[in-house]
């Protein structure tokens, strides 16, 4: 079996002393290829360093990561852009409004969000979103923008079943699944064992969010297998199958090409 890791964030320095074995071990076990969202203008060099060394592996995508809207976010985004007319992106990401913490900066968060969706738009590429605590106002600026026009991801997806029916309005939208599936106390198994597998994406978000049982841990491609058999389990189908619709649901959604394929 294959399956492609589509939200990982392997370029950070929690890998500088074993990226290249956390490679290598990801690809032994199965996983075909990783999508890489940048987090602001400092993550934009050790991203593409990595997709340079691993072309065939690593597909970049490129954006502003709403908790890194600070007063220096106009230039963030002028650079930003900047890098998006130098090489070839699968998407732009990672892009959102996160409240969890701090909501001084939500003009802020919004105004960025609302411009990387109409880069989106312009580019026509899907976008990978990040919402905390403010799926409200991502919708907003989803329908303000234009939601017929754009196509994407939320996410790491942990709301409710209200909110995946407003995605499923949005009818371009999948959701990513990562760690969380596997918590004891999460509450997706249910929203999601009436989810459209077409609707469906695997991720990691590493090295955040170890699935169990290595919860706890700094996360890694190669743990995506935990969440796959979760959700083949909540699902009841077999793991082949859910490697089959992820991989083809990702191919459809990002630009990547795989040389398997």
């Amino acid at each position: 079996m294959k399956i492609i890791d589509t939200h990982t964030h392997i370029y950070l320095e929690a890998f500088d002393e074993d990226r290249g074995q956390v490679i290598r071990t990801a690809k032994e076990s199965g996983i075909e290829a990783v999508l890489l969202p940048n987090i602001d203008a400092s993550t934009i060099s050790p991203l593409l360093q990595l997709c340079d060394t691993e072309p065939d592996f690593a597909f970049p995508m490129m954006g502003l990561h709403p908790t890194s809207i600070d007063h220096t976010y106009v230039s963030q985004l002028k650079t930003i852009e900047s890098a998006l007319t130098q090489r070839n992106y699968c998407g732009i990401g990672e892009i959102g409004i996160d409240l969890y913490r701090d909501k001084s900066r939500l003009k802020e968060q919004k105004i960025a969000f609302e411009e990387q969706l109409r880069w989106s738009i312009d580019l026509r590429l899907p976008v990978a979103i990040h919402t905390r605590e403010a799926f409200d106002e991502i919708l907003d600026s989803i329908h303000k923008v234009g939601a017929s026009r754009l196509r994407g991801v939320f996410h790491c997806f942990d709301g409710t079943q209200a909110d995946l029916d407003e995605i499923k309005r949005l009818n371009s939208f999948k959701i990513g699944i990562n760690g969380i599936l596997t918590f004891k106390k999460s509450h997706l198994p249910e929203i999601i064992g009436r989810t459209p597998v077409e609707m469906l994406l695997l991720e990691t978000d590493a090295p955040y969010l170890a699935p169990s049982p290595y919860r706890g841990k700094r996360n890694e491609p190669l743990f995506l297998w935990e969440t796959a058999k979760k959700l083949a389990s909540v699902l009841d189908i077999r793991p082949e199958n859910v490697a089959a619709h992820t991989k083809k649901n990702t191919l459809e959604l990002f630009n990547i090409q795989i040389d398997s394929l």
